[in-house]
């Protein structure tokens, strides 16, 4: 598994260091230039030789910027798909409010109706030309427009709320260098410890320096701080090995290949430190089940995180709420900061209790964008997935089995069968069912929920469904809501044929529960 450590190179704050700030300006001068020839269909090997004469880098510089680029347009493009998801999934929240404000099933608590609206349209319009463009992006095999330094900052230059040299600043500011494995090590940046001052370097390669006389670039030596909890791992991972010695008695080193990134950010650079590192755990691929004597399932939220053991049989043992309110409003750093101290208690928890695996849901990079700033960051996946990665990332650390589950009907399984038989939360009882389904285990529908679907459901489906038939043509959302309704007839009517997160479903879209009981919802 990789893993990224941040040091800072030890300076003034707000202090400049020229010759570097020169080598960060070329290199990323350098990948975006990279950057465009590669989109125009440049082939890889020949940009290379260019890069490396036209900005008077060294082979290995070249190479990581023309990589870099490359990296930018393959992540672009695997991201196509999920932003015409998401666009679509805004469009459709947008049109069904229009019908809502224009049918009078909805009204404006503020504004007047006619903004209102106005205002939703010319939303629905820039939606729709946004997926246009994506789709066409997919069908031309290109992608959309990047902006290097940010759009926002592109934005605030065009205002003026930026100077020239600001913005220039913000598009020259990392340099990256990969280590190799067959190159002993990191051959253009490399951390050496001096002995006699008891200090880490950095050394940094920059061929800009030299005049050609030697085909070693002139190296940047600076100071570097590494943070203390992270000390006795990084110094394993910097320092050289014995490989041998010479033939005239010279100790030959060894040095592990991890790759340098450098960013300049608010007056401080900072070094982004990437090696592999071996774990005592393991993560279970496919459908091969978790075997250990006690399963953790986790239940991860925005605002709480639920854990849950059972045994080999799927038996409840114990369970555990651990609460992170402040995830809902703080800064993306202080996000990674709860996630990481939160994932230490999760997993000093499971280490108390005996647990040998962790099953968790596979988070999905989907979001349920409405116009609400509040409900957006809510909604928002990316604070999950931190909480997520550091639970992950700490329990292969200290050895447990991990196997990512699908989601479905976990919450919906939990809310209508585990709740009350165990006297727990929905969320708990959640965690309950993705250990199990982490044991390979099947959740069956109780009987007296089948039967309250073949009685109740059944007829009150029907019964949307002809009072439908007798209105005049209907728009064309509820063309899709009378197609959705002969789906939930003929999974009920096929339940047995069928996999049972089909009867799960339809238990969703016509049931709820709360603490009166079973309701029906309006279908």
């Amino acid at each position: 598994m990789r893993i990224t450590r941040r040091l800072v190179i030890d300076i003034p704050k707000h202090s400049r260091l020229e010759e570097l700030d020169d080598l960060m300006r070329v290199f990323c001068s350098s990948k975006r230039h990279a950057f465009k020839r590669l989109l125009n269909g440049e082939k890889k090997g020949n940009l290379i030789k260019k890069v490396n004469v036209t900005f008077h880098l060294n082979k290995r510089y070249a190479e990581d910027a023309v990589m870099q680029a490359e990296q930018i347009i393959q992540s672009q493009k695997e991201l196509l798909p999920y932003q015409i998801e998401n666009v679509e999934a805004k469009i459709e929240k947008t049109d069904k409010k229009i019908e809502d404000y224009t049918t009078g099933k909805k009204r404006p608590k503020k504004s007047p109706l006619s903004l209102v609206i106005k205002g939703l349209t010319s939303r629905l319009n820039k939606l729709n030309e946004k997926r246009n463009h994506f789709v066409q992006c997919v069908e031309k095999n290109t992608i959309p427009s990047v902006i290097f330094g940010g759009k926002k900052n592109f934005y605030a230059r065009m205002k003026g709320k930026i100077s020239n040299q600001e913005w220039k600043d913000l598009r020259s500011n990392m340099l990256y260098a990969r280590g190799d494995k067959a190159k002993n090590g990191n051959l253009n940046t490399r951390i050496v410890y001096e002995e006699k001052e008891n200090q880490f370097y950095i050394e940094i390669a920059n061929p800009l320096l030299g005049d050609g006389s030697t085909k070693k670039a002139p190296r940047l030596r600076y100071k570097i701080h590494i943070p203390e909890k992270y000390f006795e791992e990084i110094v394993n991972v910097v320092m050289p090995d014995v490989a041998g010695y010479t033939p005239k008695n010279k100790v030959k080193y060894k040095y592990k290949p991890y790759s340098i990134e450098i960013k300049r950010k608010n007056g401080c650079y900072y070094i982004h430190l990437t090696y592999d590192k071996e774990f005592r755990g393991s993560e279970v691929k496919g459908r091969v089940p978790l075997d250990a004597a006690i399963t953790s399932g986790i239940d991860v939220n925005i605002d709480l995180v639920t854990v849950c053991l059972v045994n080999r049989q799927g038996n409840l043992l114990n369970h555990k709420t651990f609460y992170c309110h402040e995830m809902e409003y703080v800064s993306s750093n202080r996000r990674t900061n709860i996630a990481g101290e939160l994932a230490k208690e999760i997993i000093d928890f499971l280490l108390e209790q005996n647990a040998g695996a962790i099953s968790l849901e596979d988070i999905k990079l989907k979001q349920d964008h409405d116009t609400n700033k509040r409900t957006n960051r809510l909604l928002h996946s990316f604070a999950k997935n931190k909480l997520q990665s550091a639970i992950i990332s700490r329990g292969l650390k200290n050895g447990f089995k991990i196997k990512k589950v699908n989601p479905a009907y976990t919450s919906v399984i939990a809310r209508f069968k585990y709740k009350d038989m165990y006297g727990m939360s929905t969320h708990e009882a959640a965690s309950f069912v993705i250990a199990r389904r982490g044991l390979g285990l099947d959740e069956k529908i109780p009987t007296y929920l089948l039967e309250y679907v073949q009685r109740i459901v059944k007829i009150h489906v029907k019964s949307a469904l002809g009072s439908m038939e007798e209105t005049e043509k209907g728009t064309e959302r509820e063309k899709i809501r009378e197609k959705k309704l002969q789906a939930v007839l003929t999974n009920i009517k096929n339940f047995k044929k069928n996999h049972r997160w089909k009867l799960w479903s339809v238990i969703h879209k016509t049931l709820e529960y709360n603490n009166q009981g079973i309701k029906l919802k309006e279908v």
